[in-house]
């Protein structure tokens, strides 16, 4: 199969070529529209729907290199994100617009007993296909709403989703090559490239322990279907539990290496995607710098209400059915809980279908409400591990990580 995109997709090129200001760094200069969102205030409906290849009209984040929202009424839909709704997030302008999957070629190299390169049909025939619902959340999703607000890609709650992945696990080709005693890290790069010689590649790095786990899979297929382009056709890698930073698009480039990573590929593990390196992963505004810092890795907890808008004039005593999505890293959500009083009191909701521990679970709750007036419906999630949402929000300088109770402001008539 031969995928193409339009050649219009490629034609403008921005001088900030890697988007580092979509990581919160202010490394590179802004786009001008980042910059003014962040002057006047994040309004997600300033952002223009747009048609990509592929794709259903999803919010404009930024077109070079491209970063598309999905509207959040999608997650209302069903459990599962359709591919046309997944969001789209490059770091780089310098994307592929057309791959034959035929010519496809995945090489393995390093810290192996022999260097190796399989094409897509290798692939699929190494192993049992495996499976995974799982979702794929950027770093910065939620950053239009931290309060001050921080320098950055400004988007809603809809840089994540929700999809079956399936492919065969990356353990399989590390093991196929032949791991050597000495191996600590591998580390991943897709086909995006920077157009300026000093902007970093966008590579990723995994422990060798996590890579050689059952988790990390090769994906081939998203959704019953071939991954879309704009989301790593033909191959990408799918790391459940961890943030989207890390599920490599366009994967062509597997090296294990026995140090380290470090130097100017290693941008994006040692400068970009860091957070305080604290209890809390948080900082203070007047804070003057992050002395100490940690990669960002895994989610954290969340949930939202899918099916009730901030703003909606929901009518006296009238019972409403609430339903939404909660998830976390993996360890399984134990409970979701809603609150009509600021926080002071929860009601337990009904936890939907078990897709897995990596998956959105859906939730529901009947509620009336007795009072008129403006309401605060708060929503939070706990997993089995005790992890829980906080009712104030924790603040770090990138934007990242958001994990606090959401309010949707309702009014009782």
């Amino acid at each position: 199969m031969k995928y193409k995109l339009p050649p219009d997709i490629s034609r403008r090129r921005f001088i900030v070529s890697s988007s580092i200001c979509g990581l919160g760094i202010l490394n590179t200069p802004l786009l001008a529209d980042d910059y003014n969102q962040n002057l006047t205030g994040f309004n997600l409906q300033s952002h223009e729907l747009v048609n990509f290849p592929g794709k259903r009209p999803l919010y404009k984040v930024h077109t070079r290199p491209p970063h598309l929202e999905t509207p959040f009424d999608v997650f209302n839909e069903e459990i599962l994100t359709p591919n046309d709704a997944f969001f789209v997030r490059y770091h780089l302008s310098s994307i592929p617009l057309s791959i034959d999957a035929s010519n496809y070629r995945l090489r393995i190299r390093g810290a192996v007993n022999v260097s190796m390169q399989f094409s897509l049909s290798d692939l699929k025939s190494l192993g049992d296909v495996v499976e995974v619902v799982a979702v794929n959340q950027c770093a910065g999703n939620s950053r239009g709403f931290f309060s001050p607000r921080v320098f950055g890609a400004q988007v809603g709650h809809g840089d994540m989703g929700n999809a079956r992945w399936a492919g065969i696990p990356l353990r399989t080709v590390l093991l196929r090559a032949g791991v050597l005693p000495q191996a600590k890290q591998v580390v991943f790069n897709g086909m995006d490239e920077p157009i300026l010689s000093e902007t970093p590649d966008f590579r990723k790095s995994l422990s060798i322990e996590h890579a050689l786990s059952s988790e990390p899979l090769l994906a081939w297929s998203m959704n019953g279907q071939d991954l879309p382009m704009l989301n790593g056709y033909p191959l990408r890698l799918v790391v459940p539990g961890f943030y989207g930073t890390y599920w490599v698009k366009h994967l062509v480039d597997i090296e294990v290496i026995d140090n380290e990573f470090s130097g100017k590929d290693a941008f994006y593990m040692h400068s970009a995607y860091r957070l305080p390196d604290n209890d809390c992963f948080c900082s203070t505004p007047d804070s003057e710098s992050m002395t100490k810092t940690r990669p960002i890795t895994t989610l954290t907890v969340r949930s939202f209400i899918t099916n009730i808008k901030p703003g909606e004039t929901i009518p006296l005593f009238k019972v409403v059915l609430l339903r939404g999505i909660a998830f976390d890293k993996g360890q399984g959500i134990k409970k979701v809980e809603i609150s009509m009083d600021a926080g002071r009191n929860w009601l337990a909701a009904n936890l939907g279908d078990d897709l897995g521990r990596y998956s959105f679970r859906t939730w529901s709750l009947k509620v009336s409400f007795e009072k008129k007036g403006p309401l605060n419906l708060m929503v939070r999630a706990t997993n089995l591990l005790g992890e829980t949402q906080s009712t104030s929000s924790d603040w770090n300088p990138g934007g990242y990580c958001r994990h606090v109770s959401e309010v949707t402001p309702i009014t009782v008539l």
